[in-house]
């Protein structure tokens, strides 16, 4: 295996140079690395980093007390950059004799020998038979099949990646729907869709265990979607977690949509604002999926940490902390062709719906994408009074 060394943050890896004629060089390599994924990293080091000084505060425990899993670990470079610029404990995990062989290389390489180990189990049977403060779960792919025993592992706070957009926003019904026990539909604001339908399954698998959840920070960035949950314990925990699941009532004719807290509920299936025919999306997440209070403290620790992407990350978390906690968000662009009017700039829609007496915001999703609590029948006149 021809190797290469590259550095990110303050962690030196060894990882593996693909073939130079692979369409997708990350999986044509013997051990998974994908370079395009490191603000997903970066964030990862300021969030956890943030989260562990929580934990410190919280609980009597020391910082080397605190244990640490990836369970899909291919070149280690997620749990090695926890272990060396947190300095935590990090156990690096993956089935592939390769990544295991490179996992304890790099623990070599960084010095990392007292804060990291490297082990080779199926992920379920690990995150089944040990608990640990902190497990991430970032697969090649859907998490699902990982879930609940992600869920029973952790302690204090649950990661999760999934990269199998398509079935999560819609776009792939059927999957998404035998994946995670929800239907996902592929509307303009499938990206959140996406996000909440994921959130929904991690509430639901956490409940099975007694436990809770709060959603610290959610983000969805090109092809993924990322969370961090603060695991609350205890049957009433995970009660009132799951009142904040639902269904989205959504009518494809003229953008109308609602939504529909709880898990037994009577949905209208005639749209209130046009007669149309509405649509169901659920059971997901209908709660917020950032805390404010969070996203300042995971700003401060990227000042703490030397990062590449560092003002990407920083711009990511700041769009997120101001959102508003509504779902869903809605396209600007989308109403606009709707309509047959010019979009005015974003900032410009967003000033007009706040001078009619509206709560309004930009969203991290897109640059056209914004959030407010007014009807769509006002939105559209706002829109047509703009751009006329």
């Amino acid at each position: 295996m021809i190797c290469r060394t590259i550095v990110e943050g303050t962690t030196k890896i060894s990882v593996p140079v693909p073939p130079p004629d692979a369409n997708f060089p990350p999986s044509a390599a013997p051990v998974f690395y994908n370079p395009e994924m490191e603000l997903n990293r970066d964030i990862n080091v300021a969030a956890t980093a943030a989260f562990v000084e929580r934990l410190l505060s919280k609980k009597d425990i020391l910082r080397e007390e605190i244990r640490y899993v990836d369970a899909f670990s291919a070149s280690g470079i997620r749990g090695l950059r926890i272990a060396g610029e947190i300095g935590i404990h990090s156990t690096m995990n993956d089935w592939s004799h390769e990544a295991f062989e490179l996992i304890k290389e790099n623990i070599k390489i960084n010095g990392l020998e007292e804060k990291a180990q490297a082990t080779r189990r199926n992920a379920n049977v690990l995150l089944h038979e040990q608990r640990f403060h902190i497990v991430d779960v970032d697969p090649f792919g859907t998490p699902s099949p990982y879930l609940d025993a992600a869920a029973s592992s952790a302690y204090s706070m649950l990661s999760v990646t999934a990269t199998d957009t398509a079935p999560l926003c819609g776009a792939h019904l059927n999957s998404g729907i035998r994946k995670y026990a929800s239907v996902p539909l592929n509307t303009e604001y499938h990206s959140e869709m996406g996000l909440r339908v994921l959130l929904g399954a991690c509430a639901r698998e956490l409940a099975k265990h007694e436990k809770g959840m709060l959603p610290l920070l959610s983000h969805v960035t090109r092809h993924y979607v990322r969370t961090y949950l603060e695991v609350l314990p205890g049957s009433r925990k995970a009660d009132k977690t799951l009142k904040s699941m639902g269904f989205m009532a959504h009518c494809p004719r003229c953008g109308f949509r609602k939504p529909v807290y709880g898990l037994a509920v009577h949905i209208e299936k005639e749209c209130p604002e046009c007669r149309g025919l509405t649509k169901i999306a659920g059971p997901l997440w209908l709660g917020s999926y950032r805390e404010p209070e969070f996203c300042n403290e995971v700003i401060s620790e990227l000042e703490a940490h030397p990062l590449n992407t560092k003002d990407k990350v920083r711009k990511i978390i700041t769009f997120c902390r101001d959102e508003l906690d509504i779902p869903m968000f809605y396209d600007q662009h989308v109403i606009c062709k709707e309509l047959g009017a010019s979009a005015t700039g974003i900032e410009s829609l967003i000033e007009a719906l706040r001078a009619g007496g509206f709560e309004a915001s930009r969203t991290h999703f897109t640059g056209t994408s914004f959030k407010t609590d007014a009807p769509i029948a006002e939105i559209k006149k706002i829109i047509l009074a703009l751009s006329g």
